[in-house]
C-alpha cells in the first residue's frame, strides 16, 4: 500500500524551536539551580514531556521549574521561533495531493497551535494530538495511535516524521512506518539506533516516499 496520511512531530520538525528550548531550559535551570547549561546537557532528551526531562535535573523542584520554563517559554515564543523554507512548498505539495496530515507532539496544545499560526501552517492539518490528549506519550504508542483513530487513518498507509529518536520508536511500537529528519539538533546516531524506515535531508523528500 502507498503512504495516504503524514504524521510529523512540530519542534526541531516543522518548526525549529531549537533555540527557544535550549534557552528556556538554560533560564530555568540556572534560576532554580544555580548552575548554567550546555545545550548538549538538554538536546538527547528533546522529544519527552518537559516535566520529565525536568526531573532529570531536579526530583525536588520541578515544578516550580516547569512553571518558570513555561513562563519564559511562552513570553519568547515567537522571538525564537523560525521555519525551515522547504516546510510550506512541501505541505502544500502534499495538501494539494489528497495526503491526510497531523501532528503528534509532546507540547501543550495551545501553544502547538500558536507555532503553526505563527506561519499560517494550521490549515495544512486535520488533526492535532498533544500532549492533553493522551495518559502516555512517545515512545509509548498511544500518541500516533489517537491521530490514526481520529484521522481514520490504516497504520500500513501511515508515515511519522520525526527528529527524535521517541518519535522513530513511537511509530514502530504503533506499527506505522517513520522517517527521521536529518536537520535534527540531537546527535543522530541516538536517530539510527531506533531504526527508522527513512531518513531524509530535506522535507520535499517525503514526496519521494509517497
Amino acid at each position: 500500500m502507498g503512504i495516504k496520511t503524514v504524521l510529523f512531530d512540530l519542534d526541531g520538525t516543522i518548526i525549529d524551536t531549537n533555540e527557544l528550548i535550549i534557552e528556556s531550559f538554560k533560564y530555568t535551570i540556572e534560576r532554580h539551580l544555580g548552575y548554567i547549561i550546555k545545550p548538549e546537557d538538554v538536546t538527547p532528551y528533546f522529544g519527552e514531556p518537559l516535566p520529565i526531562t525536568l526531573k532529570r535535573f531536579s526530583q525536588d523542584k520541578w515544578e516550580l521549574m516547569l512553571d518558570t520554563y513555561r513562563q519564559y517559554n511562552e513570553f519568547n515564543h515567537d522571538k525564537y521561533t523560525k521555519i525551515r523554507k522547504d516546510v510550506k512548498e512541501a505541505l502544500e505539495l502534499m495538501y494539494k495531493n489528497g495526503i491526510k496530515m497531523g501532528i503528534v507532539t509532546s507540547k501543550r496544545r495551545e501553544l502547538a497551535i500558536r507555532g503553526l499560526r505563527l506561519f499560517d501552517l494550521e490549515k495544512y492539518f486535520k488533526v492535532i494530538v498533544a500532549l492533553e490528549d493522551t495518559e502516555k506519550h512517545k515512545p509509548n504508542p498511544d500518541p500516533i495511535l489517537k491521530a490514526l483513530e481520529l484521522l481514520n487513518a490504516n497504520k500500513e498507509e501511515t508515515l511519522m516524521v520525526g527528529d527524535s529518536p521517541y518519535d522513530i520508536l513511537c511509530a514502530s511500537n504503533a506499527g506505522v512506518k517513520s522517517a527521521a529528519v536529518k536537520w535534527t539538533i540531537l546527535p543522530f546516531n541516538l536517530l539510527e539506533e531506533a531504526k527508522p524506515d527513512y531518513v531524509i535531508n530535506d522535507m520535499l523528500e517525503i514526496l519521494k516516499i509517497i
